[in-house]
């Protein structure tokens, strides 16, 4: 093999492996899709009432009304959604400390509404 073609494979070689390395960085910074976590809601109950999330995490949580229009207050996150029978509502987070998110529903639904109320747990 000639010494210009031996520089050819080697220039070939690097400009592949170059390129290998960059494919594997851009897929590496492609964001994973949010984790989807299904809430129901209906008198008088959240269910789960509990949902633990992780730190950093996307998540989008999905929530159906079973019954009536139900309000999800979150007081922390400054939120408030309508959740109508029929409709699945969608909740994006990503919370990034440890802790307790509450929420509450603010839509009178009868005797017991007082009970219905829920967390995000949010682990490091």
């Amino acid at each position: 093999m000639s010494q210009g073609v031996s520089r050819r494979v080697l220039l070939l070689q690097g400009l592949l492996a170059g390129a290998g390395a960059a494919l594997v960085r851009v897929g590496a910074a492609q964001p994973a899709e949010p984790r989807v976590i299904e809430l129901v809601a209906r008198r008088f109950v959240y269910e789960p009432n509990e949902i633990v999330l992780k730190a950093g995490e996307r998540v989008i949580i999905a929530i159906r009304s079973l019954d009536f229009v139900h309000g999800m207050n979150i007081p922390d996150l400054d939120r408030r959604l309508d959740l109508v029978p029929g409709k699945i509502t969608r909740l994006e987070l990503q919370p990034q400390a440890a802790g307790e998110i509450e929420f509450v529903c603010d839509n009178f639904c009868g005797e017991g509404h007082e009970t219905m109320h829920g967390r995000f747990v949010v682990r490091a």
